[in-house]
């Protein structure tokens, strides 16, 4: 079996979180945070992947983000 994981570091050890930040002119200017991300990162060294929320599905961003 060909064993994937970070690929910076190699370690298998993961989580995720979601955030939201602003967009350019009057939503920066305002505070608007209307775009929605989920981060994944690696809990070893850090390296983190950002992905669209509303285009992505959860239960296969780990796996993406390991190369499977």
């Amino acid at each position: 079996m060909n064993e994937k994981g970070c690929i910076k570091c190699g370690s298998r050890d993961a989580e995720t979180k979601e955030v939201a930040m602003t967009g350019t002119g009057l939503s920066k200017m305002f505070d608007i945070q209307n775009n929605q991300f989920v981060v994944v990162y690696c809990k070893n060294c850090g390296y983190s992947e950002f992905y669209n929320k509303n285009a992505s599905r959860a239960s296969n961003i780990i796996d993406f983000f390991f190369g499977g």
